[in-house]
């Protein structure tokens, strides 16, 4: 093991467990031994230098080559011993500091969004194979944070109470025009028709994902109430009551998001209501991990709300209610990550080994994050009137009341079952 690495790793782990194996044998041990063992076993010089040198990027890409592996512990041991140790980003020495804030200072290139890079980046992630999603999500294929109001709850309980958490949060009426940025698979805008009878128009830039929503309306006989485009929001010119957009913004790049906001500001209505849910972080603006940009989420960006709020100013938009979601988004990773792991063969099937360690550990990273450093998850409700909604939050609670108590009357299957002929629809304020 290089004296720089190991030098470095002293500094760094002063508190944990942990042990390094070089790829020349040697085996050296830091922290003051408490808590389980996490052992490392770097194998080549390669990746001993890479790490050395950018280990943010290259800890990642060795797991991935099987350049190291973990003889005791796994990715997320190993990265909750290193968050153990460094605390929530920002709050490290002074030259990470250093270099952090020049990242920050050029992320906008990394984030410049046009349409065509949009549809590349979007291409690199979601239009991966269905099947390997339907691994690990859950029956409805929501692949965003799920809403856990108690902690017992199977991913699907959760994920519908996320469903119907949004849902109280437009405050949808019967017959409303909706629109979906960002609509994944379907599963939202399917809720909200099956449940309101709405006009739903969801777009997507996902080939993968426009196919199945099609399919899965046209399948429940949803298709004259829920309409599936590949087309982006900034090409829209449509007038909607409401507009929702779950796990889409991480995707709009800080270069644009004054446009993202005066566009939805152009396609709200007067009286109209809009729903955003984004993951975001606690601390001050900072730049993707390069793990992420490079191997996931290319072009992507988790924002600060110090980021976010001035734009919607500018846009002339009111918020009217924000909610931060804590520990949700890691009990979602937990469960995913879990599901993923026990169908890693279907996945190697699918794809190969090197995928399935470059998503063992991005989910294992995702939800190291969520659970020991600074993300979370926002969700901001907007309107360009100041009484488009009650002035108190009761209805919230009033209008997922009802939705659970008409959940329970559908067939087995909850989301995905027809609504019986001549059932009354749930609207706001029932």
């Amino acid at each position: 093991m290089n004296i720089l690495l190991r030098r470095v790793v002293d500094r760094v782990v002063r508190v944990g467990n942990l042990k390094i194996t070089g790829p020349d044998g040697s085996v050296h041990s830091f922290g003051d031994g408490s808590g389980p063992l996490v052992h490392v076993h770097i194998k080549t010089t390669h990746a001993e230098r890479a790490i050395t040198l950018h280990p943010s990027l290259a800890v990642g890409e060795a797991f991935m080559d099987q350049e190291l592996d973990f003889l005791e512990g796994d990715v997320l041991s190993f990265l909750h011993l290193i968050y153990e140790n460094t605390g929530p980003m920002g709050s490290g020495d002074a030259l990470s500091r250093a270099m952090e804030g020049v990242r920050v200072a050029i992320r906008g290139l990394h984030q410049m969004n046009t349409h065509r890079r949009s549809k590349r980046n979007v291409e690199r992630h979601y239009d991966l194979s269905g099947e390997m999603y339907k691994l690990f999500l859950d029956e409805d294929m929501q692949y965003s944070c799920a809403y856990f109001e108690r902690p017992d709850m199977t991913l699907e309980e959760a994920q519908l109470a996320k469903k119907r958490h949004i849902a109280a949060k437009l405050r949808l009426k019967q017959g409303q025009s909706v629109l979906d940025i960002g609509c994944g698979w379907g599963g939202l805008g399917l809720y909200i028709a099956r449940n309101f009878q709405a006009d739903v128009l969801g777009v997507t830039l996902s080939k993968e994902q426009h196919a199945i929503a099609t399919e899965r309306a046209r399948a429940e006989g949803l298709d004259s109430h829920a309409h599936f485009e590949i087309r982006d929001y900034r090409d829209l010119n449509e007038r909607f009551d409401r507009i929702v957009s779950v796990g889409m913004f991480e995707h709009v790049g800080v270069n644009h998001y004054r446009t993202f906001f005066e566009k939805c500001a152009t396609l709200l209505k007067p009286d109209g209501v809009m729903l955003l849910h984004s993951i975001g972080r606690f601390g001050p603006p900072t730049s993707t991990n390069a793990f992420i940009r490079k191997h996931i989420f290319p072009g992507g960006y988790i924002p600060a709300l110090s980021e976010v709020l001035p734009a919607i100013e500018k846009a002339g938009l009111m918020v009217g209610d924000i909610e931060i979601l804590r520990i949700h988004y890691a009990e979602t990773l937990k469960a995913w990550r879990e599901r993923f792991m026990a169908n890693r063969d279907k996945a190697k099937a699918i794809y190969d080994e090197r995928f399935c360690r470059m998503w063992e550990f991005y989910l294992s990273g995702s939800e190291a994050a969520f659970r020991w450093q600074d993300m979370m998850v926002f969700q901001i409700q907007l309107t360009r009137k100041n009484d488009a909604v009650p002035i108190t939050r009761g209805y919230m609670e009033k209008a997922e009341k009802a939705l659970a108590m008409h959940e329970m009357g559908h067939q087995p299957g909850g989301a995905e079952a027809k609504p019986k002929r001549g059932r009354k629809k749930v609207s706001e304020g029932e």
